[in-house]
């Protein structure tokens, strides 16, 4: 394709905004992003913990869908949403909007990355391009008012700011991972001038105690009735439920006098942004029919990724080391006081939550509401996502897309209108960070294709019929490889059509596979025996019952082999035991292997078979070392995929 200049791709994009619909005929649009959501944190999807009524009361004029994806963290979901594009091709894939921005130049890859890791991961871009012609600028272009309330995160700099999308109003802060405070004054002057080292954006303080979602919602009804005459594009993206948790204190007492009859969420603090969260909604809505526009509103309701599960997990030990004086000191004790040891929320029947490729982290709840063209009270199966949002705003509103600008998603008004069912194969996820990894969805199946092996996540290919088995716990992978072999390719296509970054081969990883050290046995922990060095061997002489070499050191994917270049003057009979990633004890069956050592002063190289699936935590070589010594040369373990940890000692000296 041939290559525009971003500025002239731009006016390209814009001379082709035509609008078919008459001004008085095109629907306002609302886009209400919650933060932090999860998929089961609401009663339109099963919380008996959370109240949320209003969401309720949306649900039952909307049509609901149960198989919608965010990104696993908000930044590449927000950028998805404005551009229409999966996260490969607009290349935010992390959350990182409140970093500075790369220079133009800069290469996306890191220089190095740690000799454990097999691969260098490109960078994610930390603003969202301005070139691009946002769905604000193309609503703006086409007559719309556009107003941005909210968390933004797509963009640190003022030059990445809403108004240089397209809207021409903006109330936010920055940097924004969350709030500054969710409680007045914000860290920003009247004039918008920082007041704090961190704190920029448009956010001006209010009375002193001012709950933030109550502030952002007192704007966005200014918005709307400023503009209750004309077309208007109200992009309204809460802070909450996001860090660093905010709450009014009142709710929740409330909240933690009450039990979940599903015995699974239990914090109050998230039930009480919860509720403030769903209070807003409601007023917003209540606006909406005051004005008499909620007939004419495409009012869309979603979350960024899914529920939080992992913060605010503190150990008494974590807590003693945060001193009083310190930032974090109050929040801690908040957290301590009113929600114990337990994290934001918990997303259960779904695995796992933000921040992790697995149905908790992606899988998010969706409402839409538009009345006359969606059935209310509906509720879809399609698997949908936030590159849907562009393409059915755009239809919604009468507007082409733009040329030269490559959309990713596709209309969802044939599923809402009940018409038709959408036309793409498959769904994708693309997210090399944390646990770097890229799923595809297609039909009840879901693929998980990790880049290498991780110590918590060993398996490199996950399959699972989500249809049997929304909590992910019975990876198919072995039992379908045709399957399997299908997906890859889809994957492999859509890794080439959106130009994705893939992984680049980490130069320091090969000098992983050896230890170098000025200690040659680093990594080996001696047990009822002792090592001594010789000339070009290391000398393991027992000392106890059952002598043994333990690592935890080989973080390879199972089945490995080991290979040993040992001798031993009595030899004898050994083995080797280990206990896997999440197992607290070695088991006293299924996972040992013995083996034999022959006798004599001549080197022996000794190969065994470890049938070891997934990746062990902790390996045990025991060593025929109770009569007479055993001397090695080496200690090596490899996979089939030829990735080995290796001891060597023919260079060892006394």
């Amino acid at each position: 394709m041939k290559s525009f200049p971003a500025a002239v791709l731009f006016v390209l994009a814009s001379l082709t905004i035509i609008s078919s619909a008459p001004a008085a005929d095109r629907p306002n649009i609302v886009f209400f992003l919650v933060d932090d959501m999860g998929w089961m944190d609401g009663t339109p999807y099963g919380s008996q913990y959370y109240e949320t009524p209003n969401m309720q009361r949306l649900a039952e004029q909307s049509m609901r869908f149960t198989d919608a994806y965010a990104l696993p963290l908000c930044s590449p979901t927000r950028a998805s949403i404005l551009s229409g594009q999966y996260s490969s091709r607009h290349r935010v894939t992390s959350a990182s909007g409140h970093q500075p921005a790369a220079p133009p130049d800069a290469s996306p890859y890191p220089d190095k990355a740690p000799r454990d890791k097999q691969f260098l991961y490109a960078n994610s871009q930390n603003y969202l391009d301005p070139d691009l012609p946002s769905l604000a600028k193309v609503l703006k272009q086409a007559g719309y008012t556009t107003g941005h309330f909210g968390k933004w995160h797509l963009g640190l700099s003022q030059q990445h700011w809403p108004d240089k999308h397209g809207f021409d109003v903006a109330f936010h802060a920055q940097p924004s991972p969350g709030p500054p405070s969710y409680f007045s004054p914000y860290g920003v002057q009247p004039d918008g001038k920082p007041s704090g080292r961190n704190h920029v954006g448009t956010i001006t303080d209010g009375p002193d105690g001012e709950y933030i979602t109550d502030r952002l919602t007192d704007e966005a009804l200014k918005f709307v009735d400023a503009n209750k005459d004309c077309p208007f594009y109200l992009n309204f993206w809460h802070y909450g439920v996001h860090g660093p948790w905010g709450h009014k204190e009142a709710y929740t007492a409330e909240f933690s006098k009450k039990t979940d009859p599903r015995g699974q969420q239990r914090n109050p603090i998230m039930a009480s942004m919860l509720k403030s969260v769903d209070e807003s909604l409601g007023r917003l809505i209540n606006r909406l029919e005051q004005h008499s526009l909620a007939d004419n509103t495409l009012f869309i309701f979603y979350s960024d990724n899914g529920g939080n599960v992992h913060s605010r997990t503190f150990d008494d030990q974590k807590i003693a080391n945060v001193k009083e004086g310190h930032p974090q000191f109050a929040a801690i004790q908040d957290w301590r006081k009113w929600a114990g040891g337990e994290p934001p929320t918990n997303n259960a029947p779904l695995r796992e939550g933000k921040g992790r490729i697995y149905e908790g982290g992606q899988r998010v709840p969706l409402m839409i509401r538009w009345p006359g063209r969606v059935p209310a009270g509906s509720t879809s199966n399609a698997v949908v996502g936030p590159i849907d949002m562009y393409p059915t705003i755009l239809e919604a509103a009468g507007i082409q897309q733009p040329e030269n600008h490559i959309v990713d998603g596709e209309s969802l008004l044939p599923v809402l209108k009940q018409t038709s069912s959408l036309k793409r194969e498959a769904y994708f996820t693309w997210f090399p960070h944390l646990i770097p990894a890229v799923s595809v969805r297609h039909g009840d199946w879901k693929l998980i294709r990790r880049f290498e092996p991780h110590r918590d996540y060993p398996d490199v290919l996950e399959l699972y019929n989500l249809k049997e088995d929304i909590g992910e716990t019975k990876n198919l992978a072995d039992q379908r490889p045709e399957l399997v072999q299908q997906l890859n390719a889809l994957i492999d296509q859509f890794e080439k059509q959106t130009n994705a970054l893939a992984p680049k081969p980490n130069p320091a990883y090969a000098a992983a596979a050896t230890v170098h050290s000025q200690d040659p046995t680093e990594g080996l922990v001696a047990r009822s025996c002792h090592l001594v060095k010789t000339d070009g061997a290391i000398r393991v002489v027992g000392n106890g019952r059952l002598p043994f070499l333990g690592t935890a050191r080989v973080r390879l994917n199972g089945p490995l082999k080991l290979t040993l270049v040992a001798r031993s003057e009595s030899g004898g009979t050994a083995g080797i035991h280990w206990k896997t990633t999440g197992q607290d004890d070695f088991p006293e069956t299924g996972q040992s292997v013995n083996y034999q050592l022959p006798a004599g002063n001549s080197w022996q190289e000794v190969t065994v078979d470890l049938p070891i699936k997934g990746n062990p935590q902790i390996i045990r070589l025991y060593l025929p070392a109770e009569k007479s010594p055993v001397e090695l040369r080496s200690i090596r373990f490899r996979n089939d995929r030829n990735q080995e940890q290796q001891w060597s000692f023919a260079e060892v000296t006394q």
